[in-house]
């Protein structure tokens, strides 16, 4: 049997056999190490130069080796593009739409197959890493031969000296401040992005990857993510949140969730930091999602082209106060949806715009009343097809329609199809429409306010409309079927005293001029036209719905909805008393004499 003092001297021997063959990999990795530092260096400063046509430069401090883990370490990186070389480039049909310029503290490669890549001409890599680094992304507007397909492919003709291949499992970069700038305008713009975060999958660079379409740029996926995006906006007016953005090459995917536009000032306190009427939104998106993005046109060509985009749920409000006059010179007709969309210097095609479960509110302060009047749509659903302003495709097709269906005060149910004129010089649009079962009393938080009209009473059992307009009016016509409709009319209140019920007024008004239902007994249900004309301030959306309380009005007999000056509307009113009482004494005094 071996003794117990052999064995220990088994393993001694043992153990440093061990020990002297770790020294000798570790002597001969710095060996190797010193030997290859010099050779990495010049080989990853000329891959880059002559990879990139001779557009880039890398630098850095330092470079560290482990042969043994097979880890790399650049230090102080910088890549830089050649501006002149870029302009020859582009002279030649053969430059980027996009450069870069890169600089961090740290760029680290792990698992990187050295003997293979020295030996058998192929580049493994595990991950490449950069940390917090500084990234500029600039965008030129470049033309492109025909034959860019072929282009594509030089990057691997430009290695394949060196390289049979090159393949790297993963890329990341974490905590970028990164700074899209555009160079394309008369104006360069900049728009700077922190805390970003980009992860590449699996890119490979062969003979073969450069026309495997399902890769982008040779990699399997390209993704990245905003979170926890906070600012304020130049004017101090507004706070903006995102909580995160995504986006994927791979799923053709961009989504943004938690984006939230909030006010830092209450109503009336945000709209007296303007001396002219000013707009105030509240918005707050739980998610937006585009969905079959043409990631490449968007890089190359800067077009945004996406099979669809879904927003909502979400909450928008707008707040407006009457007690300024409006901004002058301003028209809001510019800002038509449709009209809007043309000043859009991102050329867009968007083939259906899904709109799920939004609530819209508007409000407006009536300084006749002192109180602010509102109206809401309640999940307002529905898509709008071909939206774009993109020239080949608005010559394909000049229309876009919508069609939504959403509850008018949250109760009634509507439905309303838009059609945009795309190419119209005077904003041309139709739309049309149908409201259901819908109590009448639900409009008071409008009508009260801004109307100064409290409706006592009143059910509509069906109401239709289609209208033709533009810039600046709109007409169409109107059908409504209702039945017991009472006002109340109220005083203004800009003594400060409250607004107060017109009783005699209220009561001269139920009996002669509203009609009380349609039809009457007897006779056939009335119609109405309904003409409306645009006053600069007002918007698109203003100029829909104020034609159709005009054909309200016109079968109703009064107007129980808001006017552009409610005081007006109420001398109005109780002129057309005080005429139809003159009419009826004269008629009585005619019968009397008759009689006689």
């Amino acid at each position: 049997m071996m003794t117990a003092q052999r064995r220990n001297k088994i393993w001694t021997w043992i153990g440093s056999i061990f020990g002297i063959l770790i020294l000798i990999v570790a002597f001969g990795a710095m060996f190797l190490s010193a030997r290859w530092k010099p050779i990495l260096t010049e080989k990853i400063k000329d891959g880059v130069y002559n990879g990139s046509h001779h557009l880039y430069k890398i630098d850095f401090k330092s470079i560290n080796l482990n042969v043994i883990t097979g880890s790399l370490a650049l230090r102080d990186v910088t890549l830089t593009p050649d501006t002149a070389v870029f302009d020859s480039l582009k002279k030649m049909q053969l430059a980027p739409a996009h450069t870069f310029e890169l600089k961090l503290k740290k760029l680290q490669i792990t698992r990187v197959g050295i003997l293979t890549a020295y030996f058998k001409k192929r580049i493994d890599v595990n991950e490449i890493l950069l940390q917090k680094p500084s990234i500029n992304m600039v965008f030129n507007k470049v033309s492109k031969k025909p034959d860019t397909a072929k282009d594509e492919k030089s990057l691997y003709e430009q290695i394949s000296k060196s390289f049979k291949s090159v393949h790297v499992k993963s890329i990341k970069i974490v905590d970028a401040d990164f700074d899209y700038i555009n160079k394309t305008g008369a104006k360069k713009t900049k728009n700077a992005i922190k805390h970003l975060d980009i992860n590449i999958k699996d890119f490979l660079l062969d003979s073969l990857s450069g026309s495997d379409t399902t890769r982008f740029y040779y990699t399997k996926d390209a993704s990245f993510q905003i979170a926890g995006y906070k600012s304020v906006t130049k004017d101090k007016m507004y706070s903006m949140k995102v909580d995160t953005i995504t986006g994927s090459t791979a799923s053709k995917k961009i989504t943004v969730k938690g984006l939230k536009l909030i006010p830092l000032y209450d109503e009336l306190t945000f709209a007296r930091k303007y001396k002219v009427q000013k707009d105030r939104y509240n918005l707050a998106f739980e998610k937006i999602e585009f969905n079959g993005v043409d990631f490449i046109g968007l890089n190359t060509d800067q077009k945004l082209h996406a099979k669809s985009l879904k927003v909502g749920p979400a909450n928008v409000e707008v707040f407006m106060s009457r007690e300024s006059p409006p901004p002058p010179g301003l028209d809001k007709g510019k800002n038509y949806p449709h009209i809007a969309l043309k000043r859009l210097n991102l050329p867009t095609l968007i083939d259906t715009v899904k709109l799920r479960h939004i609530n819209l509110k508007y409000s407006e302060f009536n300084p006749a009343s002192k109180k602010t009047g509102s109206v809401n749509f309640k999940a307002l659903t529905g898509n709008i097809l071909n939206v774009t302003n993109d020239s080949l495709q608005v010559s394909k097709n000049n229309h876009a329609v919508a069609n939504l269906n959403t509850l008018l005060m949250g109760t009634g149910k509507m439905n309303v199809k838009i059609d945009f004129n795309l190419t119209d010089k005077n904003g041309a649009f139709t739309y049309s429409g149908n409201l259901g079962r819908f109590d009448m009393k639900n409009l008071n938080p409008l009508s009260k306010s801004l109307g100064l009209v409290e409706i006592e009473s009143g059910n509509i059992q069906q109401l239709d409309f289609k209208a033709n307009g533009n810039l600046r009016s709109a007409a169409g016509t109107m059908n409504m079927l209702y039945t017991d409709l009472k006002v109340k009319l109220l005083s203004d209140n800009i003594d400060g005293e409250g607004t107060k019920e017109k009783g005699f007024l209220s009561f001269l008004a139920n009996a002669i001029l509203v009609k009380n239902e349609n039809p009457q007994k007897g006779e056939a249900p009335r119609t109405a036209k309904m003409t409306n004309s645009r006053i600069n301030s007002a918007s698109f959306f203003n100029l829909m719905w104020k034609t159709v309380f005009v054909g309200i009005k016109d079968i109703v007999g009064v107007g129980i909805v808001p006017e552009k000056n409610p005081v007006k509307q109420q001398k109005v009113i109780a002129k057309k008393i005080r005429a139809q009482k003159r009419a009826d004494r004269k008629a009585a005094r005619k019968a009397r004499r008759e009689k006689n």
